[in-house]
């Protein structure tokens, strides 16, 4: 069986690629229901939904990228698989909250926030820290099997 490389990051990023989706399937839901095709219409709701859609979009590059970078050098510790998953849960949680329910928009919101502004504090002062990885020298490459 082979190692999977940077498996917190290939596992949020799948997560991530199911909850966008999820959330571009709400978009066209409204859209159907208000009959818009292109743009919004006016209609507020359609324009909620699409919002959290491009505003899942403009963060989560930014955080899986980070992950990535952390993950790679440092290794696969619970705590970046915990941020993940806080992570994934306030992305769940925004556009919920941009249909009406304020809360879950705050929560998604300052969640999302915190998290990025976090993992670039980490990722920019890692360099200067260090990492308990141990530094690759060399790629091993094995035959292909078949």
């Amino acid at each position: 069986m082979s190692t999977v490389l940077l498996p917190i990051t290939l596992a949020s990023a799948g997560a991530a690629a199911l909850m966008n989706v999820w959330i571009a399937t709400r978009v066209g839901g409204a859209r159907t229901t208000a009959k818009v095709s292109i743009g919004d219409g006016g209609n507020a709701a359609l324009t909620a939904r699409m919002r959290a859609h491009s505003n899942f979009v403009e963060y989560t590059p930014f955080v899986l990228i980070l992950i990535g970078l952390i993950e790679y050098n440092i290794g696969s510790p619970v705590w970046l698989q915990i941020v993940s998953a806080v992570y994934l849960l306030g992305r769940v949680a925004h556009p919920l909250g941009m249909d009406g329910m304020r809360l879950a928009r705050m929560i998604g919101t300052i969640t999302t926030l915190l998290i990025l502004a976090g993992l670039g504090i980490y990722a920019a002062a890692l360099p200067y820290i260090g990492s308990s990885k141990a530094t690759p020298t060399a790629i091993e490459l094995a035959p292909a099997k078949g």
